[in-house]
């Protein structure tokens, strides 16, 4: 095979349609754009504008509440953290907290705490866990498994 002998999939480049051509190109004289005005000529956006009148958008009730002072949390599913073990990177004998999950590289950033949650297999034994929250089906695995889940923070005493 040689360079001048490679080329496209029949149909995978497709011409530019060339507007304003003519009127037998079928997209002569205003391109395909209508008549007149300010939608006609090129860059204009005007997503939204009714004329003057008040937008749709801006008529229509604001609804929910953007709460500012919401917590958010890492949440780490059981099997991510098995597979780590497994893979030596996370140190199932120490206690496993915020600051371990980022320097095993599970999470990036420690943001207002750690959730665990529930999901896949988890068989590591004896493992100590310090987060901030953790459902109920987390805590149950974990301690099925001999382990045991400290929660610390403010979700410990809303519990």
């Amino acid at each position: 095979m040689k360079l001048n002998q490679i080329a496209d999939k029949p149909g995978a480049l497709k011409a530019k349609v060339r507007v304003g051509r003519g009127i037998g190109s079928g997209l002569g004289k205003t391109g395909g754009r209508g008549v007149k005005g300010q939608k006609s000529r090129s860059g204009v956006t005007i997503n939204g504008f009714e004329g003057g009148q008040m937008p749709l958008h801006m008529r229509l009730p604001k609804r929910g509440f953007n709460n500012p002072f919401a917590k958010k949390w890492n949440a780490v599913r059981l099997d991510r953290i098995q597979l780590y073990i497994d893979n030596g990177k996370l140190d199932a004998k120490g206690v496993v907290d915020a600051e371990a999950l980022v320097k095993a590289g599970v999470i990036r950033r420690a943001k207002d705490g750690v959730r665990l949650i529930n999901g896949g297999e988890f068989k590591a034994k004896k493992v100590t866990f310090k987060v901030n929250h953790a459902s109920a089906g987390a805590v149950a695995a974990i301690e099925a498994a001999g382990g045991k889940v400290d929660v610390i923070g403010a979700a410990a005493d809303a519990e």
